[in-house]
């Protein structure tokens, strides 16, 4: 699923640089990005000097160092193996309402080309849980209490020993603003996902579930696996 994933990613980055001068793209930061990533990484003939990239969410509360914070988690995995051109990091240590500002402006300079993302167990996309999500948010990123299903995920995933140390703030793109992307690729691995796969392709469209305004968005791929949805097929 991940190389599958890869290579259309890989296509689609390599055709929109045949034709413009530079892509912007917003990486997400889980496991389920694993197997995506490596692959992306291994791939040849991007020009990365020409990407510039963003992700989607942030812990708020976490040391700079914490090993748990995605902004580590791409740069080990990814920007610092391929070196895109320009890399915009959400930096909690300044106040939430100057980060959200700053990196407002930076997603707003001109459309995002390419996002890729994956879905959360209780249907969230970035950090906006059913709690918080907001098909019409006004906000481009916003700070959000993290629901405990949520929180729950990120212990399940192996990222924290227990939900207790999981933080229960962080910084989010809003709904919005991922559907503001030209193109979504979303990939979603492993048993812990089939109901939210499930959900997402047949419950009714709301924020119940998040993720089933990907449905409305025009050109968006799905890719699952064998453990996520019958069929294994994307």
């Amino acid at each position: 699923m991940g190389e599958a994933a890869a290579a259309d990613v890989a296509n689609h980055m390599k055709q929109l640089l045949s034709e413009q001068d530079s892509i912007r793209m917003v990486f997400a930061a889980a496991p389920s990005q694993n197997e995506f990533l490596h692959a992306l990484v291994h791939t040849e003939g991007i020009d990365w000097s020409r990407v510039t990239a963003f992700h989607m969410d942030e812990y708020i509360g976490l040391p700079a160092d914490a090993p748990q914070r995605f902004s580590q988690f791409l740069q080990e995995r990814l920007f610092q193996l391929v070196r895109p051109g320009q890399v915009h990091l959400i930096d909690c240590s300044s106040t939430v309402d100057e980060e959200c500002e700053r990196y407002s402006k930076l997603i707003t300079e001109a459309p995002i080309d390419i996002i890729c993302l994956g879905i959360g167990e209780n249907g969230h996309i970035a950090f906006n849980d059913p709690p918080v999500a907001d098909f019409n948010d006004s906000f481009v990123i916003k700070p959000v209490e993290l629901d405990l299903p949520c929180r729950q995920q990120q212990v399940n995933d192996g990222c924290f020993p227990a939900v207790d140390a999981v933080p229960t703030h962080a910084l989010t793109l809003t709904i919005p603003t991922m559907m503001a992307g030209k193109r979504l690729f979303c990939m979603v691995p492993g048993p812990t996902k089939r109901e939210a796969v499930t959900r997402t392709l047949h419950d009714e469209i709301s924020t119940a579930c998040p993720a089933t305004i990907l449905r409305t968005h025009s050109n968006c791929t799905l890719y699952v696996d064998a453990d996520s949805y019958e069929g294994g097929r994307n």
